[in-house]
């Protein structure tokens, strides 16, 4: 990796930064609400048998009669049912891509330190959200997260990817066993946030991308650094372990190669996940990680 400062600041995430991010959510512009009333418009636009009344309307024919509302039926001389909120049970499914290629950067922090805050702030929308969180990596010895809600269930998730994102795990089977066991363990209509180097994507085939696609809310998040997709043209040196290599990037050759290795299969990876169902957006390590949130937490109409 090129020479970076002497301490760990932007090197490895801390737990209490992961934790900092919760006030970024909190202060992200709130869902717009519709204003309804007893006999008004729908305040949600999911409907069904639940727990929560959400309003009373004419009847129509095959209502449940078990539902008419006899005061409101009384009071207008008109028949109205009850409409309940449907229940809501989504879990957001963070998938932690921990490939040695992330744990790298030249502008502001790693890659890993960028999928770290990323993935922090994917816990906390989902929390505000009032979903269940979980999250896995590609690892044979570690089971995914259990879907848990509330505070407690995203402090979990933020303790695991503070965790995973310190140095390469050594036992990283790879995105694409971390895709399977995220089909295994997810139901229809769960949120996934994979955060992914773009070199990863070519691990996994076609087939994966659009059966996880087709049944869940699927968001990719692609951590890139500056250098990789406009490197300087100058000579450059990088440190890898006990190994310290130079590239020449003043030549075109190398400049070629470079942009082929880094900068067209990011093009390409992000192309080809839009492709296939995914809502695939990139994050740079010299920009705000709380851009994710606009996928997260879009402006919508729901239940006041």
């Amino acid at each position: 990796m090129p020479q970076t400062t002497s301490n760990s600041q932007g090197i490895r995430p801390t737990l209490a930064e992961l934790i900092a991010l919760r006030a970024r959510v909190q202060a992200w512009p709130p869902p717009q609400r519709a204003q309804g009333s007893s006999a008004g418009p729908a305040t949600s636009p999911l409907r069904g048998r639940g727990m929560d009344y959400a309003e009373s309307r004419l009847y129509a024919q095959g209502d449940d009669a078990r539902h008419i509302d006899w005061r409101v039926t009384a009071r207008t001389g008109r028949t109205h049912t009850k409409v309940f909120h449907a229940e809501r049970d989504r879990v957001s499914l963070i998938i932690a891509d921990t490939s040695p290629r992330l744990y790298f950067g030249t502008r502001v922090c790693f890659k890993s330190v960028q999928a770290a805050y990323a993935g922090a702030l994917a816990a906390w929308a989902g929390q505000r959200s009032g979903d269940r969180i979980s999250a896995l990596r590609g690892s044979a010895s570690e089971a995914p997260l259990p879907p848990a809600g509330g505070v407690r269930g995203a402090l979990r998730v933020l303790d695991a990817l503070n965790r995973w994102y310190q140095q390469p795990p050594e036992d990283d089977q790879g995105l694409d066993f971390a895709l399977q066991a995220a089909a295994r363990v997810s139901k229809p209509g769960s949120r996934m946030i994979a955060l992914i180097d773009p070199r990863s994507v070519d691990g996994v085939d076609n087939a994966r991308w659009t059966a996880l696609s087709a049944h869940h809310d699927a968001v990719a998040v692609l951590l890139v650094d500056p250098l990789e997709l406009s490197p300087p043209q100058a000579r450059l040196a990088f440190a890898g372990g006990s190994r310290r290599v130079e590239l020449d990037l003043e030549l075109g050759s190398t400049q070629a190669a470079w942009k082929h290795a880094f900068a067209e299969r990011f093009e390409q990876a992000r192309s080809r996940l839009r492709s296939l169902g995914w809502r695939a957006m990139s994050l740079s390590t010299d920009q705000a990680p709380d851009q994710v949130l606009a996928a997260l937490l879009p402006y919508r109409r729901e239940a006041a």
